[in-house]
């Protein structure tokens, strides 16, 4: 109760207050609502067209219910205006949660694993964007010239990093670093690490405010994976650690190679197990895959290494065992982040369960290695959405992990992509063919 009252008094600083879900593709969707009858909402919440929602239900069977979370409650300050944000849950009925409400996904794993080993997960996404002039395709649509940790004034979007930064701030979330990064007009912030739920929910946040900022800049911002050719994608790369109640960190041996526990080796034996079968979550456009080419910080072959950026599973290096932890580089901002995160923990889950082997780490980069070209490799992970698609049809791991119903539906809305895709002529075809 002490928490609604206090939820009530902040929404009265509030100019308009909404609350914040995604569907199945992973896009931000919020529904404005009267903060007068929060309790109400909080409560019953508010019914809505599921049907019109990217895989959320058939038209026969569309009503659904909305319910803020008051947990997740942020006063959000713009410039213009002061956003009361909730995260929604979404349920079919009163009391029954929706079988496609992707928050639902990472709950059941979360909870599942840290009931079955005792433990807490912390994760920290890297954040990834490109500033734009607009999205009229042109010469001009780059923000600048500039590169990796460039200042200003060659770094024309540090103004915005720093109005996101104290946003976030002003509702309780710190930043790490952010930077310029490699690709002209790119931008990275990284956040303190957190719980799952905190960092999927904070992602959903983390969006919005970065394109909330951008525009009132006169700016565009895409978390589009590879808007550009021949340059670096936006990822979104994961950090993962595991901790056991006492807080001691399980994924950190010090008499092992690396640091690295035996914990932690069948946790990324379970990742690359999966890999091919997950990866239509972890990169889930047409697009995610123009990304995965050689020397361009992308993974492309099912391996984990030491400080290797070119693997696909990272142990970055650091002298303190309580950061000893995973880095999953596979992912874009353009998923489903509820989906990602549930993903990378099952798979450890399962590789832990099985003991699986992840074999030996890469030494060089995987990049320069000397593999005979063949159009289906399982040693890489998918080059098009379609060798994706293929892969999660014949994975029983995939269906397991979302439910058959959200499962279903999600391969729906892929396939559906990957149709619309493969039939589309673009004016490559006509330059070359025409």
């Amino acid at each position: 109760m002490a928490m609604i009252e206090d939820i009530k008094r902040r929404l009265s600083e509030a100019d308009t207050t909404k609350v914040f879900f995604v569907d199945l593709n992973g896009r931000v969707m919020s529904l404005p609502i009267n903060p007068e009858r929060i309790e109400r909402f909080l409560e019953t919440g508010l019914g809505f067209d599921g049907s019109s929602i990217a895989g959320y239900a058939s038209v026969e069977s569309s009503d659904r219910i909305l319910i803020p979370d008051p947990e997740s409650f942020r006063l959000v300050p713009f410039q213009d205006e002061r956003l009361g944000f909730f995260i929604g849950h979404i349920y079919n009925e009163q009391g029954q949660r929706a079988r496609t409400d992707p928050r639902a996904v990472l709950e059941k794993v979360v909870t599942q694993g840290e009931a079955e080993l005792n433990a807490r997960f912390t994760v920290g996404p890297e954040h990834e964007f490109f500033l734009l002039n607009g999205t009229d395709w042109s010469d001009g649509i780059h923000t600048d010239k500039a590169g990796y940790f460039h200042p200003t004034p060659h770094d024309r979007g540090e103004a915005v990093r720093n109005e996101i930064i104290a946003i976030l701030a002003a509702c309780g979330i710190r930043f790490e670093k952010a930077h310029h990064e490699v690709t002209p007009s790119q931008h990275e912030i990284n956040l303190e690490a957190t719980d799952p739920l905190q960092a999927a929910d904070r992602t959903v946040l983390f969006n919005h405010v970065t394109q909330q900022t951008a525009a009132a800049h006169g700016f565009h911002a895409t978390f589009m994976p590879k808007p550009f050719d021949g340059q670096n994608r936006s990822a979104f790369h994961i950090h993962l650690s595991m901790q056991d109640p006492e807080g001691n960190n399980r994924f950190y041996d010090g008499s092992a190679e690396g640091g690295l526990s035996r914990t932690a080796r069948h946790f990324i034996g379970g990742i690359l197990k999966h890999a091919r079968g997950t990866s239509l979550v972890m990169a889930s456009t047409f697009n995610s895959y123009k990304a995965y080419v050689l020397e361009r910080e992308a993974p492309v072959v099912r391996t984990w290494g030491f400080r290797n950026r070119s693997s696909m599973v990272r142990v970055p290096y650091t002298p303190d065992p309580r950061n000893v932890r995973i880095e999953l580089r596979s992912p874009d901002p353009a998923g489903n982040v509820y989906l990602q995160l549930a993903a990378f923990i099952a798979m450890g889950l399962d590789g832990l369960r099985n003991q699986t082997d992840p074999g030996k780490p890469d030494s060089g980069s995987t990049y320069r290695k000397r593999f005979r070209p063949k159009v289906w490799d399982r040693r890489f992970l998918p080059k098009s959405l379609y060798e994706a698609l293929v892969e999660a049809e014949r994975s029983r791991f995939l269906p397991e992990l979302l439910g058959d119903h959200a499962y279903r539906s999600y391969m729906t809305l892929k396939t559906s992509d990957w149709e619309e895709h493969r039939t589309h002529v673009t004016p490559r075809e006509h330059a070359k063919y025409l």
